[in-house]
């Protein structure tokens, strides 16, 4: 019989490629997702993908009664991936009241309900924003916390310490913590990828909507940070190689191999990339020119980050293994294919 997981904010971005990992490793899985920055037909479309549909249940996490019924409805969940949260930086300043009800709130649900359940482990959608500036680079996983940038990487932090301090206090659950960098592109098959509701909070798919008309012009915000060409530098990894470190997470815990009750990892390339930088490569890599222009820095915004992949190389077995251009070749495949059904 198939092992159970379920996963939250399983119809978004991330979410959405995970389900497809997990399915094809053979996983049931459970969606729960408020469809608040999704959409319901990305489930017909992983079952496109995968040849399964996974069940879906139209939840927000910040219903506890809502969640204990699906936990109640499907009986032997083993496992919860959790990315059901609010997400932009520049929005988290604005609305900072929103992303702790959010963030935090719908974790704390979980923790309550997962043993009360019977639910082994939780893998949680973290951030590398949870470093701030780092000391030094490339970032291992023994970097300190550094005060948080922003509201939402603020949650990251908090949430990091809810799971600790809950397995603290003797829940006999177990946790993975997942530091990702900058997740970009999206399925080989173009049936998934990044569909914000309204005006793109990240960069890839405002760039892809600016390539293709919707958009006037991309914003670069700031050319006068301490990086080789003055624009900020991230490190970008392939959602599909960001959704399989999940899967091999998710193993981890429920074949008992952890060293400890909770574990971090970062989620990384290893290698740094300048806004100007993608942008040139994104050019080369599918012959469009961008319209972009320079514009004051932006709010919330740390200067220079990537990963020191090592640990879970070594750790877990995982690598990122796909190039920046092919990447970004999946993110436009992706833009055109939302042109051809008429979306954007």
């Amino acid at each position: 019989m198939k092992k159970r997981i379920l996963v939250t904010g399983g119809t978004g971005y991330i979410g959405s490629h995970t389900v497809v990992e997990l399915q094809n490793s053979g996983y049931e899985v459970i969606i729960v997702d408020n469809l608040s920055n999704s959409r319901a037909d990305v489930v017909d479309n992983i079952e496109q993908i995968t040849g399964e549909r996974p069940a879906f249940e139209k939840v927000d996490c910040l219903d506890y009664a809502g969640l204990d019924g699906v936990f109640a409805k499907y009986p032997g969940i083993e496992g919860i991936i959790h990315f059901a949260a609010s997400k932009a930086v520049g929005e988290s300043v604005q609305k900072p009241l929103l992303y702790y009800r959010n963030n935090l709130v719908s974790l704390i649900n979980i923790l309550e309900l997962m043993p009360k359940h019977g639910v082994k482990g939780i893998i949680f959608s973290s951030s590398c924003t949870v470093y701030g500036q780092p000391d030094i680079l490339p970032v291992t996983e023994q970097a300190p916390i550094k005060k948080a940038e922003s509201p939402y990487g603020n949650t990251k932090q908090v949430n990091e310490e809810i799971i600790r301090d809950t397995i603290a206090s003797g829940s006999p659950i177990h946790a993975i913590l997942l530091r990702y960098f900058n997740p970009i592109g999206a399925h080989p098959t173009a049936l998934i990828g990044e569909l914000p509701n309204g005006v793109p909070q990240n960069l890839i798919p405002y760039l892809t909507q600016t390539a293709i008309g919707i958009r006037e012009k991309l914003s670069v915000f700031g050319d006068d940070y301490d990086t080789p060409d003055g624009s900020c530098i991230r490190d970008y990894i392939y959602v599909v190689d960001l959704a399989k470190a999940h899967v091999v997470a998710m193993n981890r815990i429920l074949e008992d191999k952890q060293k400890d009750k909770v574990e971090v990892f970062n989620i990384g390339t290893g290698r740094g990339v300048s806004v100007l930088e993608l942008i040139n490569k994104f050019e080369e890599a599918t012959g469009v020119k961008l319209n972009y222009q320079i514009t004051g820095r932006r709010a919330g915004d740390i200067e220079k980050v990537w990963a020191d992949p090592t640990y879970a190389n070594t750790e877990l077995g995982w690598k990122a293994g796909t190039s920046i251009e092919d990447t970004l070749r999946s993110a436009w495949k992706w833009q055109l294919k939302l042109r051809e059904n008429g979306i954007m």
